[in-house]
């Protein structure tokens, strides 16, 4: 270890000793610890490996602003703006939730994940270990507090009473937040500037910050420190929450990458200049970090993933006719958020309705009489879905044969067939999926495949049912990830 980061060290130790009392779990300082080998050691994997592996990996934290599932629909600021990084760059984009705050370093350094895409404070100290990306954003620390239950009803003298106005106040109290936090680093500075102590209870590093803060809403503990944009968000809905007193000046949020992915640091920090000047980007900024009634219409809504297990209003009906054909409920939601995003209303330009948009020539086969009744539909796709299905029975592969079998829900069973037999002529394997089968409905959108005798349906624009599997699936590992089998 060199000597300045010895310096650093032994003043980190210093000031915890002398500044801060510890409550809750223990601290560890790693006075041996060799920032330089960290470095050394991690994986050597830049812009040209990601690349070539075509896939971007970013790991991002489940919270009300960054990644979470509100009505059968992904959303948050981070993964909006990772789809629009991962298109930039012509990259299928992986998400991976971190479930550990404390490791996510380590993480980044091995090679599990090509980026951090969670809002980080741009601090030197973590700088030892990794570097991060341009700004996404500016913003400030504050302190969360909670008002007195019966702020309603006393005096402004009274309520402001009960109430930390200035940061110096903390001296010889408790605030409570995560240990490998830029809050956890700022409240060390202010209990040194104060000249006094301010004792830190130290959280789980699963909690999120949302989290966090409804701890002090619920009275679980009395005081934590969150970003300003992040604190207003939350307390939106919760005006039992104070967020007025400021604990630092102006701090730069940014992406965290391996420090060895240079080309790849580059390519996203010219990305997020031009991206911070676009209107696109404000709109998305907005929409998680200043629009407050959104954010109380979701977290109010059954059918937010950090509230509840849920996906939509039909789930009950989803889980009962999913089981009937043996799939996972939640892949059979993925197809019905594809087909209608749950409005049983639902009408497309070709005739089909409701929620799994099903042709009238169809439903009357299917035996539905009314395809807006949400219990029809569902039954009625269900049972289609498993007719399709059966007539994929060559198909050993239950994962194959299901993409197959969606596929024709999509395009037509005769499309998918002809598909088939065209992999087959060009020495393709006509029971696999990727590359085979999905090339194949790619291609019969040209004459001079679709024109070929053995071809029995003809032009099919190939592209609209790759497409709808990849969504599909792609949102169906969401689910997996948000929502858990009962």
């Amino acid at each position: 270890m060199n000597y300045f980061r010895q310096f650093i060290t032994l003043l980190t130790l210093t000031l915890l000793i002398n500044s801060c009392q510890q409550k809750g779990n223990s601290i560890v300082i790693e006075d041996d610890k060799d920032f330089n080998n960290i470095v050394a050691n991690s994986v050597d994997r830049d812009l040209e490996d990601i690349k070539k592996d075509g896939v971007l990996r970013a790991l991002v934290v489940y919270s009300s602003t960054s990644y979470f599932l509100y009505r059968g629909e992904a959303m948050g600021f981070e993964y909006e703006l990772l789809k629009r990084l991962a298109a930039h760059l012509n990259l299928k984009l992986e998400i991976i939730i971190s479930d550990n705050l404390d490791s996510e370093f380590e993480v980044l350094n091995r090679g599990d994940v090509d980026m951090i895409a969670h809002g980080m404070t741009i601090t030197n100290q973590r700088k030892w270990e990794v570097d991060f990306t341009e700004y996404l954003y500016l913003t400030r620390q504050v302190l969360v507090q909670k008002n007195p239950d019966n702020y309603r009803d006393i005096s402004w003298s009274s309520w402001q009473k009960e109430l930390i106005h200035d940061a110096i106040e903390l001296n010889n109290d408790t605030v409570s937040i995560r240990l490998n936090s830029a809050y956890y680093e700022r409240l060390m500075s202010l209990s040194n500037e104060i000249g006094g102590n301010i004792i830190i209870d130290t959280l789980d590093s699963e909690l999120s910050t949302g989290e966090i803060i409804d701890m002090v809403a619920d009275g679980k503990i009395k005081y934590t420190i969150a970003d300003e944009n992040l604190a207003k968000i939350n307390a939106s809905y919760k005006p039992i929450l104070n967020i007025d007193v400021p604990i630092s000046l102006s701090q730069r949020i940014a992406w965290v990458t391996r420090k060895k992915s240079r080309n790849f640091r580059d390519v996203i920090n010219k990305w997020i200049k031009a991206q911070r000047n676009t209107t696109d980007y404000r709109v998305i900024y907005n929409k998680y970090f200043k629009n407050k009634r959104s954010f109380q219409r979701r977290s109010k809504s059954e059918y937010y993933s950090l509230k509840n297990n849920q996906i939509s209003r039909y789930d009950n009906l989803i889980k009962i006719h999913s089981k009937k054909i043996g799939w996972d409920w939640r892949l059979l939601a993925s197809v019905i958020y594809q087909e209608s995003k749950f409005d049983p209303d639902a009408n497309s330009w070709v005739g089909a309705k409701g929620l799994m948009q099903i042709m009238p020539v169809t439903a009357k086969s299917l035996g539905i009489k009314n395809l807006s009744d949400p219990n029809e539909s569902i039954r009625g796709g269900a049972t289609y879905l498993n007719q399709i299905y059966d007539q994929f029975i060559e198909v050993s592969d239950s994962l194959n044969r299901i993409k197959l079998t969606m596929a024709s829900y999509n395009c037509g069973l005769g499309h998918v067939k002809d598909a088939q037999l065209l992999a087959e002529k060009n020495g393709l394997d006509p029971n696999i999926w990727t590359a085979n089968v999905e090339a194949m409905l790619l291609d019969l959108s040209l004459p001079k495949n679709y024109k070929q005798p053995f071809i029995k349906h003809g032009y099919v624009r190939g592209s609209e049912p790759v497409m709808y599997v990849d969504k599909i699936f792609e949102r169906y590992e969401q689910y997996k990830t948000f929502i858990q089998l009962e």
